[in-house]
């Protein structure tokens, strides 16, 4: 998949309230959306993930509009995330603002926010979800799976995995009624060794070009 123009319109901005505290929205509207991609980000860092910032870049020239969600307390400033329950319900309150413009929302989230997607998606009524970068075990220890949230997302579910994530690489991944896509080589992160032959900018054209493929029989 090569560069794709940008079509959509200006980027802005908005804080929500909700019971965790105050999230943040940054929207990336196409200019015909069809569908919103819901996107909140991990543990470990914000939306400034390259994942996020590539598909936040490319869908809204495929008709998908963007939220990158910013739970509160990245917002707050903590380095640290709470526990998943907080983080589900910081996701709940925003839901009512991702719904609002009234299309079909797909959950989608990088690493802890996958998580986050998964548990919450049926209840909330998502169309889809999207898993990037989900964190199947912690590193180095398999048997303490997180599968059950993966396979009990309800709803059609796409994960993008790094071919070396030591959170789980697309091999370790169980039998389920999902389908994934991996950028090989990449790491937790998407990250490529120079090594490996592939650019950062190649495992992100791979990322988009499955989630665009993807989200086109989405309706």
């Amino acid at each position: 998949m090569g560069p794709v123009k940008a079509t959509g319109t200006a980027p802005r901005t908005e804080t929500v309230d909700t019971e965790a505290g105050t999230a943040r929205i940054t929207w990336r509207p196409a200019r015909e959306p069809r569908l919103l991609l819901a996107l909140g980000h991990g543990a470990g860092g914000g939306i400034e993930a390259r994942d996020l910032r590539a598909l936040a870049a490319a869908l809204p020239a495929h008709g998908v509009s963007v939220a990158l969600v910013e739970q509160p307390w990245r917002v707050a400033g903590k380095k640290l995330a709470p526990a998943p329950r907080t983080l589900d319900t910081g996701w709940r309150g925003l839901w009512p603002v991702l719904a609002a413009p009234g299309l079909p929302v797909v959950a989608g989230g990088r690493s802890a926010g996958a998580r986050v997607a998964c548990r919450t998606a049926s209840g909330l009524g998502a169309r889809a979800v999207l898993a990037l970068s989900f964190p199947l075990h912690p590193p180095g220890r398999p048997e303490k799976s997180r599968k059950d949230e993966l396979l009990a997302s309800g709803v059609p579910t796409l994960v993008v995995q790094g071919g070396h994530d030591p959170f789980g690489r697309p091999a370790e991944f169980p039998p389920g009624e999902y389908r994934i896509a991996e950028v090989p080589h990449g790491d937790h992160g998407f990250a490529v060794p120079k090594r490996s032959g592939v650019t950062e900018d190649q495992a992100m054209e791979i990322l988009t070009a499955a989630v665009t493929g993807w989200l086109a029989g989405i309706v």
